[in-house]
C-alpha cells in the first residue's frame, strides 16, 4: 500500500474497525486535515480509550491506544527510526509506557496490522471487563 493515498488507508482501515471490531468499536472519526486529507483516523472504545492512527504514504505508521484514563496505560506500534537495539528496528512496540519498548512484529501491511492491533485491544479489554 505504499504510494497509496493517505485517505484511501484511514477509509480501509476505518471500514475493518467498524465491520470487523464491532464489538469493541463505540466510533471512528477523521481527525485534523481537511476532510479529502485528514491527518489522522481516531477509533473510540466501549470503555472509553481510543486508538490514534497515523500513516504516511511512504510507510511510516504509529497505532496508539491512549487507556492513561481508564488504566494509566499506552501501548503503541510504530516505526519511528530509533531503538537500534531490536532486532526488529525501525519497528517496535511500546508495551504499556514509552520507556517500555519492545520487538515488534506487526504486519507490513495496512490492512493486516490494524487487524494485528485491534485484536490485541480485544484480548485486552476482556481482561478488563
Amino acid at each position: 500500500m505504499v504510494g497509496e493515498p493517505v485517505y484511501t488507508i484511514y477509509s480501509k482501515l476505518k471500514e475493518i474497525a467498524e465491520d470487523e471490531f464491532e464489538d469493541i468499536v463505540k466510533s471512528t472519526d477523521f481527525i485534523g486535515g481537511k476532510a479529502s486529507a485528514p491527518n489522522k483516523l481516531r477509533i473510540y472504545f466501549s470503555d472509553n480509550s481510543f486508538l490514534d492512527i497515523w500513516v504516511s504514504a511512504n510507510g511510516d505508521y504509529s497505532y496508539h491506544w491512549e487507556h492513561r484514563a481508564q488504566r494509566g496505560l499506552i501501548h503503541r506500534w510504530d516505526n519511528a527510526p530509533d531503538h537500534l537495539e531490536l532486532h526488529t528496528f525501525s519497528k517496535h512496540f511500546h508495551n504499556g509506557s514509552d520507556k517500555d519498548v519492545k520487538a515488534s512484529e506487526l504486519d507490513e501491511d495496512y490492512e493486516g496490522a490494524i487487524r494485528d492491533v485491534l485484536g490485541f485491544i480485544r484480548r485486552e479489554l476482556a481482561g478488563y471487563m
